[in-house]
């Protein structure tokens, strides 16, 4: 069987990349939504904010989620 192609710090960047770069998507998804429906900047920085933050939560929660599946699966 072949081992990772990637070092244990090359996997922990990229995790963390791929983490940041899901948070910037849903806030910036967020604030295209909030402008596309009209909203002044104020309005839009709000929902960028909001997206921000939704997009932590959701992090957190499917990091949470992954560690319970691969526990139980050993995967």
């Amino acid at each position: 069987m072949v081992g990772s192609s990637m070092s244990d710090e090359e996997t922990r960047l990229a995790n963390s990349r791929l983490k940041i770069g899901f948070i910037l998507l849903v806030g910036a998804s967020a604030a295209l939504v909030a402008v596309q429906a009209g909203a002044t900047l104020v309005q839009a920085a709000v929902a960028l904010l909001c997206g921000v933050v939704i997009g932590g939560l959701l992090t957190w929660y499917l990091r949470r989620w992954s560690r319970e599946f691969t526990a139980v699966n050993r995967r």
